[in-house]
């Protein structure tokens, strides 16, 4: 799924794509999300955008880092 542009989405629907981009899927050993996320909420981690500062992939690819 593609992450809702800032520039053309409100706050609400960045928050609701953040949340169900990083939900649980109790498969650990398969998903790998609470390894990328190395231990923080995937709100905080992408707070910038959720308050359309920065963009997820830039975001994403800092966290890569």
């Amino acid at each position: 799924m593609t992450a809702p542009d800032i520039a053309t989405s409100t706050r609400e629907e960045r928050i609701a794509f953040v949340t169900e981009e990083f939900r649980c899927l109790h498969n650990c050993e398969l998903c790998g999300k609470c390894a990328f996320l190395k231990g923080r909420e995937a709100e905080d981690i992408y707070n910038d955008y959720i308050e359309g500062q920065r963009s997820f992939l830039d975001i994403t690819l800092e966290q890569r880092r």
